[in-house]
């Protein structure tokens, strides 16, 4: 997509422009309105970026000239200070697509650039529709939609952080103590939550912050080397150090990493014989090379993740107790998916969107009764599982909207109990292990239930219905009968209620 960027602030614009040209745009810098406006009439943008704020001729100028313009324009979007949010929203009343607070988050810049290149394709679509119909309209628009997903491959590769959720409190506020230890690199962070929860991605969000880096991310999986092959992974050896070494010897993922992020995961798992280096390299910021006698000075933000409780083996003798102590000078701590349910719904909405757009399927929602089921799970895999859930069931299915059938969930093996108030699904109705709750149920509602879910599958179809629960066409037709012909308590007018209430 071709841009026209407007900033007087030199050092601003590089950057943003830089991010945009990461991304595979084509980008026209300007200092100046007048310049701009000049150079918008003899070329061809989609997309005009100004700052409000101009020395000699305030952004909405070139505002208000573009949409004075006849025919086709460009999507115009104005970064603006804090101060000046109310004047971003009355311009945007004058026409402008969005407004960006400066200094400019890249995730947002890439967010709103990515829904223009959405909206010149819904143009270019209706355009092509208005003038011709038939073929040529998916012909004239699969370019820029090919682009849109191009996009989202791109600020994947470059952060791994895309169809990334945060909808619940207690996420966002791990975000943002997220971004508070972003700008702490000095500080090691120790992130601890069960296996599937996201510790991963958080790392990389404080690492990457609200910018994409060049900085380098490097991560070293603690639990699948042996003592000797991990000391030589993280420092690095010396030429003759030991037999099946390189004979130039090797650097480590320390030096690797050096200006940037190191994220030990599984750093329970650690020897403790090498637990004492490592508390050397955050403390002193200096490590040796196997074999090695000269020091080497680093310079890498340390991160730590692991799904052990380190307390217990700090009691247990088994991790250094100084070191848990200097790891836990950042601490981030992801609750399991189980205990964030207000994440459930939106996360599987969002993984569901994702697969189906990738897969070419249909899925566009979650219907109710599937729904219900995902909130009644405990999600022993936190949302690494949920994730595999939503891609499974797009690959085996293709329908609008998700139901019970299509969700592979073994229920039986974690749901200790039902509520009365959580609707059934045929998986967790094995006559065999279904685990009724102590206090009793009702008979009559609980068939009720089954009767009523099962039309809901099966789209009011009666026939199917009977099918779906194992009776004849007949006995089902009886059941809705006998409950619509059940009377039901009369209901008093309100003025012969408070007729018969005794006057005091």
């Amino acid at each position: 997509m071709n841009i026209l960027l407007v900033d007087y602030d030199t050092d601003s614009r590089a950057g943003i422009a830089g991010f945009l040209r990461e991304m595979g745009h084509h980008v026209t810098e300007r200092s100046d309105v007048e310049a701009a406006y000049a150079t918008y009439n003899a070329g061809a943008f989609s997309m005009v970026l100004t700052d409000i704020k101009m020395p000699a001729m305030p952004g909405q100028d070139l505002l208000h000239r573009i949409t004075a313009l006849p025919g086709e324009k460009a999507d115009v979007v104005l970064f603006t200070n804090y101060d000046d949010r109310g004047a971003a929203v009355d311009i945007l009343r004058e026409g402008a697509y969005d407004y960006l607070l400066k200094p400019v988050n890249v995730i947002e810049l890439a967010a709103v650039t990515e829904r223009i290149v959405e909206h010149r394709a819904l143009l270019r679509e209706n355009k092509v529709l208005t003038d011709r119909f038939g073929e040529e309209v998916q012909a004239a628009t699969a370019e820029t939609r090919r682009e849109v997903s191009r996009l989202k491959q791109v600020l994947s590769q470059i952060a791994g952080i895309d169809h990334v959720g945060f909808f619940s409190d207690q996420m966002n506020q791990l975000l943002r103590l997220a971004a508070i230890f972003h700008e702490g690199r000095s500080i090691p962070v120790l992130i601890q939550g069960e296996t599937g929860t996201g510790k991963e991605i958080i790392s990389r969000i404080i690492h990457y912050g609200d910018r994409i880096t060049q900085e380098p991310f490097i991560d070293l999986n603690c639990a699948a080397l042996t003592a000797g092959l991990f000391e030589s992974e993280l420092f690095g050896y010396e030429p003759g150090s030991f037999t099946g070494g390189l004979t130039k010897g090797q650097k480590g993922k320390l030096d690797v990493a050096q200006g940037g992020t190191l994220l030990l995961d599984e750093v329970g798992e650690i020897p403790l014989e090498l637990q004492g280096k490592l508390l050397r390299v955050i403390q002193e910021k200096e490590f040796y090379r196997v074999g090695g006698l000269k020091k080497i000075k680093t310079d890498v933000r340390i991160i730590c993740a692991t799904n052990a409780d380190l307390e217990q083996r700090v009691a247990q003798g088994t991790f250094r107790r100084d070191l848990f102590f200097r790891l836990k000078v950042g601490h981030i701590v992801i609750p399991p998916l189980r205990e964030r349910t207000d994440d459930i719904i939106p996360l599987a909405e969002m993984f569901l969107r994702q697969f189906a757009e990738q897969k070419g399927k249909r899925f566009r929602r979650i219907g109710p009764s599937a729904a219900d089921l995902l909130l009644a799970y405990d999600w022993p895999g936190n949302v690494r599982e949920l994730r595999n859930t939503m891609e499974l069931a797009v690959l085996m299915y293709d329908d609008v909207e998700l139901k019970p059938l299509h969700l592979n969930l073994n229920t039986l093996e974690k749901v200790t109990s039902i509520p009365l108030d959580v609707p059934l699904n045929a998986r967790m109705l094995d006559p065999h292990r279904f685990l009724l709750p102590a206090t009793g149920i009702n008979l009559e509602e609980f068939i009720d239930s089954l009767v009523h879910q099962s039309l809901a599958l099966c789209y009011g179809n009666k026939t199917e219905a009977a099918k779906y629960l194992g009776i004849s066409r007949r006995s089902l037709y009886c059941r809705l009968e006998r409950k619509k012909a059940t009377p039901k308590p009369r209901q008093l007018p309100t003025d012969a209620v408070n007729a018969a209430v005794p006057k005091e």
